[in-house]
């Protein structure tokens, strides 16, 4: 049963309308809070960061900032400044909880480096901020594996040798930035990661089993600084297994 906070707070979503986003603006609106939605497809505040026109609209009262918004093509460092620059202007914004992943300053991918710069970003503002980083989301790790596997069959199915993943259930991550959405900012948070690590591999020839595709998995070695770090396990965060949902239990 879901009861009513003492105290009603305006919060801001960023990627309201996305996978992690929409799970956080649920839980936050069961608590009672309110809660605005912005992303480029919201029906409220349908706002593209990297532009920024119409986010002094969805900001304005906000005391708390979920930033959940980003994109692989980039961009993200520019949504940011537009992001921090709004949160200057209304004046009431108390802290800005962002989601970043393990790993952004010791992977030197490209996503990754600009994951790492939005926090820099954001710790130097002078604002309220929260940084939760997080291990790869059950659906990403599916969702890769759904991307090699359209080689054609009877090819074998490509994955990186010696690569190990430690996804976590986006509900759960969804759960923990619900409870950081207060207006007293915490600075870097405990990482979360998923309470299992496996080789990707074997998580891909049960995502395969487990979708009715008899395929076989190879491994390949790749070349480059990225595969290396991920090699080294620089994405993986096993002192910090705090994910209950293994992978095995996710259903695409």
């Amino acid at each position: 049963m879901t009861t009513t906070p003492s105290t009603t707070t305006t919060i801001l979503v960023t990627g309201g309308t996305g996978n992690l986003g929409g799970l956080v603006v649920t839980r936050l609106r069961a608590a009672g809070h309110d809660v605005r939605v912005l992303s480029r497809r919201s029906p409220d505040h349908p706002v593209d960061l990297r532009d920024g026109s119409g986010l002094d609209a969805a900001m304005a009262g906000a005391e708390v900032v979920v930033h959940c918004a980003s994109s692989p093509r980039g961009g993200d460092d520019v949504a940011a400044r537009h992001l921090i620059e709004a949160a200057r202007r209304a004046g009431t914004v108390k802290n800005i909880v962002y989601i970043s992943i393990v790993g952004v300053d010791v992977v030197p991918l490209g996503y990754y480096t600009v994951k790492h710069r939005v926090e820099q970003m954001l710790l130097e503002s002078g604002l309220g901020v929260t940084i939760l980083r997080t291990t790869q989301f059950h659906d990403l790790v599916a969702g890769v594996v759904d991307q090699v596997a359209k080689v054609p069959a009877p090819l074998p199915v490509p994955v990186p040798k010696g690569v190990r993943v430690q996804p976590i259930d986006v509900a759960e991550v969804a759960d923990r930035m619900a409870e950081l959405a207060v207006p007293a900012a915490a600075g870097r948070v405990a990482d979360m990661g998923g309470p299992e690590v496996h080789g990707l591999a074997d998580l891909a020839r049960a995502h395969l089993a487990a979708t009715g595709r008899r395929r076989r998995v190879v491994e390949i070695p790749l070349a480059g600084r990225a595969y290396a770090a991920f090699r080294r396990g620089g994405h993986l965060a096993p002192a910090h297994a705090v994910g209950h949902t293994p992978f095995a239990a996710h259903r695409p």
